[in-house]
């Protein structure tokens, strides 16, 4: 019982190739659509108090649900070459601030929390978390803070702890990280529910 659990499908197995050169041709197509909604949605915010919604961590966390722990960890992993290379993938980055010298500034904390926080919800989804509102919840409430943790600490070595780092990196963002979280909580047990039978 306890290894089915940990082997429940994901939402990109639900559909289309499940073996051989057409499952591999499915997942390429599905890293190059992640990356790309990964770069779009970093850069969409929604106006929010105290600071705008970004929609960044929304597309971290739902597709580390729906990829699983590999394809989502390889996804955020060609996410981030491509940021590395110098393409204007990130939230803030800019055509004067981009690539490598960005993403060890401030925000390479937070840029550590997303890999981690792909694989923490790969492996929830894994394990039947996405199929129920509640575990879906607390699944993405442990994934943020697992995008916090090293983000704060980043902040704090990065400018010092006499700074205001925590009114900096983290007071400000968790009402619209709420709201994020209640989103994606609801969204993908949804999803679920209209696959049915797939959800094996």
């Amino acid at each position: 019982m306890a290894h089915a659990l940990t082997t429940r499908n994901v939402l990109a197995e639900a559909f289309g190739p499940t073996e051989g050169t057409a499952k591999l041709a499915k997942q390429a197509v599905l890293v190059l659509v992640g990356v790309l909604a990964l770069a779009i949605m970093a850069k969409i915010k929604i106006p929010m108090w105290p600071v705008a919604i970004s929609m960044g961590t929304f597309a971290v966390l739902t597709i580390g649900a729906a990829y699983g722990p590999k394809l989502g960890l390889t996804t955020i992993i060609a996410y981030m070459i491509v940021g590395a290379l110098g393409f204007d993938v990130f939230q803030n980055s800019s055509a004067e601030a981009f690539g490598w010298s960005y993403m060890i500034g401030g925000t390479g904390g937070y840029l550590v929390g997303y890999v981690l926080a792909i694989g923490v919800m790969g492996m929830a989804a894994r394990a039947g978390w996405d199929r129920t509102w509640g575990k879906m919840a607390l699944a993405m409430l442990i994934a943020n803070a697992v995008i916090y943790i090293p983000g704060v600490l980043w902040l704090g070595q990065v400018y010092g702890w006499d700074q205001p780092i925590l009114n900096w990196g983290l007071w400000p963002f968790l009402i619209g990280d709420g709201l994020k979280l209640v989103a994606a909580a609801i969204m993908v047990p949804a999803i679920w529910k209209m696959i049915g039978s797939a959800r094996a």
